[in-house]
C-alpha cells in the first residue's frame, strides 16, 4: 500500500534537488567546460558533443537525457521521470542564466579533482531528492535486465567508450585527467548518499553468544537478530557439533572497530564477518544528525 508524500518530505526533496542542480552547474561552468574536461555517463556524452560540435551545453544535456527519462518512466515510475525531467531542465536553466565564476583554475589536476567533487556532490544530492541528473544508471538498469552483466559493469563499459572517444578526439592527456574527474565524482556520489554512516551488517558466531548479545544491547545500544545454527564440524571431529545462536546486528562503519574489540574481549575465538549495507531504516539504528 503506497502513501502520499508528506509536505515535509516534498520540501526536503526539493531542497536536495535544487542544491544538487546548483552544484552540478558550478562544476560544469566553472571547472569542466572552460577546460574541455569530461565526466562519465550522459553528462560526459553531453560535454563531448559540446566540445566537438560547439552546441550549447544546456540544450545538449536536455536532449541527451530525454531517452533515459522515458526509460525511467517504465523502469522506475512516472514520478521519478517527472522529477528527473524538471531537474534536468533546472540544470539547463542554471547553465544558461546563472553567472557562475568562469574558469576558476586552469590547473588540470585541480580541475579534475574539484570538478569531480562538485559534480558528484550535485548528482548525489539530486539522487537523495528522488531524481537523477544523469540518466546513465537508468540505461544500465534497462540493459541489465536483458544481458548477463551487472549494472556496474554496464556503466563501466559505457564510460570506457566515452573516454576512448574523448582520447582520440581531444587528446589522451585530457581523457586521462577526465577519468580522475569521473572517479572523484563517483566517490562523492557514494559519500553524499551514504555518508560516514554507511551501514555494515555484522554476523557473530561464538560459544559466548549470551554475553555478546548482552554487550550489544546493553552497552552499544544496538538491535540484534538471532539465527539458530550449529557449530563444530571440524575435520578431526566432524561428528561433534553443538547448537549456537548466530548474532546479527547493524552498525555504522565508525563503530565497527569498537564492536570487534569488545567481541574479542569476550571471546578471542569468535568468528566475525561483515557485509556492506547500502541503506537501512527502522529498527534500532543510531543516526547522527546530518549537517
Amino acid at each position: 500500500m503506497s502513501t502520499a508524500p508528506t509536505a515535509k518530505s516534498i520540501i526536503t526533496d526539493t531542497i536536495y534537488t535544487i542544491a544538487g542542480i546548483l552544484f552540478c552547474g558550478f562544476a560544469l561552468k566553472s571547472f569542466l567546460i572552460p577546460n574541455a574536461f569530461f565526466d562519465g555517463g550522459v553528462t560526459g556524452i553531453s560535454l563531448l558533443i559540446h566540445e566537438l560540435y560547439h552546441v550549447n551545453i544546456a540544450y545538449v544535456i536536455i536532449l541527451a537525457n530525454i531517452p533515459f527519462i522515458v526509460m525511467g518512466m517504465f523502469q522506475v515510475n512516472k514520478t521519478f521521470a517527472l522529477r528527473t525531467l524538471l531537474a534536468i531542465i533546472g540544470l539547463a536553466l542554471c547553465l544558461l542564466y546563472i553567472p557562475y565564476p568562469d574558469k576558476i583554475t586552469s590547473d588540470k589536476l585541480l580541475v579534475s579533482i574539484f570538478g569531480g567533487v562538485f559534480m558528484g556532490t550535485g548528482i548525489g544530492l539530486a539522487i537523495r531528492g528522488g531524481c537523477a541528473l544523469d540518466g546513465i544508471e537508468v540505461l544500465a538498469l534497462y540493459t541489465g535486465k536483458r544481458i548477463s552483466f551487472t549494472i556496474s559493469e554496464i556503466i563501466l563499459g559505457i564510460n570506457i567508450v566515452i573516454f576512448l572517444i574523448a582520447a582520440f578526439e581531444v587528446g589522451f592527456t585530457t581523457s586521462l585527467y577526465s577519468i580522475i574527474t569521473y572517479f572523484t565524482a563517483s566517490r562523492m556520489i557514494n559519500f553524499v548518499i551514504e555518508g560516514l554512516e554507511e551501514y555494515t551488517g555484522v554476523t557473530i558466531i561464538s560459544g559466548q553468544n549470551q554475553a555478546i548479545k548482552e554487550m550489544l544491547v546493553m552497552q552499544l545500544g544496538r538491535g540484534i537478530t538471532i539465527y539458530k545454527g550449529e557449530r563444530g564440524f571440524l575435520k578431526e571431529t566432524f561428528d561433534v557439533h553443538h547448537p549456537v545462536d548466530i548474532v546479527f546486528t547493524v552498525v555504522t562503519r565508525l563503530e565497527l572497530r569498537r564492536l570487534k574489540d569488545m567481541v574479542h574481549e569476550i571471546d578471542p575465538k569468535a568468528f566475525i564477518f561483515t557485509s556492506i549495507i547500502k541503506e537501512a531504516a527502522g529498527g534500532v539504528l543510531k543516526r547522527r544528525a546530518r549537517h
